[in-house]
């Protein structure tokens, strides 16, 4: 499968989540239908300033536009890092972190609240995973859910923090098999499975919102792949978006939820071609292709994040399998972009994670050399939300 899932200064003004009334959301997304050639997005490239660093994976965006990922250095030691709206750097390493060189253990940050509650994984010296959160102080939780495996491979991974502080993630027991889990606020663990479930996916970054609602996929006996809604209360709903196909490993992957409750991902048709979906929180299903994406299988539109406002960021990959990054507005007009130094082969292009709910979007792009490295990508004037 060509895309991947896995593996953020507001040019508008500053918004506070729930700050604006819900009224304002159609009116502020339609003003995004076009751009103006006098107004022009910017896109700001960085990486970690680190002398030999061999490369800076952002993953994750507030609306405050602080940014949190990881780079790993010359000696292939991962550290978690944050940059500061004012472009400060600053990297971190979680208590227990392996350190050593050349084992590739290390710390990674995937989300970031608006408080600065930051939340992710480290692999100690034994290449066992545990999750961490780190507080805006610097001082770090750490913790396992009840059921991780203390193996090699194995542990608890924490992708998502949400404003009251939750987190939700992935652990992998002793058999190597993968469950979702979500940690209240005072520490207490709900481990999950959707019924049928034989690997559960809570995918990363903006997969748990204000609500307590959680959203990911899980496989099912047949390796069919569907889309999940957990409900704060332990409910979960299973759903299948349109274009889902029925081959191993094709389906539903959802991708992101907002606090409306409206999810985003993409399906897998049975020739893998993506195509991008949202979901209202009464079920219904919008789909669409960015018209510049290939349509060959195994190419496609895939987006990862939806933010207050309903505008949706992810990929499109061409027909030579580079990647492209765009920004979908809630009234579906699209806006397409790439890192002036993204690479344009196969598997280089550009690559976004997430979107804030000023529309700003991070992620990372991979240059002519396969290196990755980060971007901010800031709306300006129609382009924002």
């Amino acid at each position: 499968m060509k895309l991947s899932i896995n593996s953020p200064v507001s040019c508008c003004f500053a918004i506070a989540v729930g700050a604006l009334a819900l009224s304002h959301q159609v009116a502020a997304q339609e003003s995004a239908a076009h751009s103006s050639a006098l107004q022009q997005s910017r896109l700001i490239e960085f990486d970690a300033p680190v002398p030999g660093q061999l490369g800076t994976y952002a993953y994750a965006n507030n609306d405050e536009g602080a940014v949190v990922g990881f780079y790993t250095d010359g000696n292939v030691v991962p550290h978690g890092f944050l940059r500061t709206p004012a472009g400060k750097f600053v990297s971190f390493d979680a208590p227990g972190a392996g350190l050593g060189e050349g084992l590739d253990q290390g710390t990674v940050a995937y989300s970031i609240n608006d408080l600065g509650v930051i939340a992710g994984q480290f692999e100690d010296p034994f290449n066992n995973f545990h999750a961490f959160l780190r507080y805006p102080d610097g001082k770090f939780v750490v913790f396992d859910a009840p059921g991780a495996g203390s193996g090699t491979n194995q542990g608890t991974l924490a992708y998502n923090v949400n404003l009251e502080g939750a987190a939700a993630g992935i652990y992998i027991d002793s058999m190597s098999n993968e469950h979702g889990f979500v940690r209240g606020f005072f520490g207490e663990v709900a481990t999950f499975d959707p019924p049928g479930s034989i690997a559960t996916m809570v995918c990363e970054e903006t997969c748990l919102n204000v609500e307590g609602e959680t959203t990911g996929f899980y496989f099912d006996t047949n390796s069919m792949v569907h889309g999940f809604l957990r409900e704060p209360g332990g409910k979960i709903i299973s759903f299948d978006g349109p274009n889902a196909g029925t081959a191993p490993f094709a389906g539903t992957y959802a991708a992101s939820i907002n606090a409306e409750g409206e999810i985003t991902g993409y399906t897998l048709d049975s020739n893998y071609l993506a195509y991008g979906f949202t979901r209202s929180r009464d079920g219904k299903f919008t789909s669409f292709q960015v018209k510049q994406a290939s349509t060959a299988p195994g190419e496609g539109s895939a987006p990862f994040s939806i933010n207050l406002f309903g505008a949706v960021t992810g990929q499109y990959n061409d027909a030579g399998t580079a990647m492209h990054g765009f920004s979908r507005s809630a009234g579906g007009a699209v806006r397409t972009f790439d890192a002036p130094d993204a690479g344009t082969m196969a598997y280089q292009g550009t690559r976004p994670s997430t979107n804030n709910a000023a529309g700003e979007v991070t992620g990372w792009y991979i240059d002519t050399q396969f290196m990755p490295h980060g971007f901010i990508w800031m709306p300006q004037g129609d382009d924002c939300p």
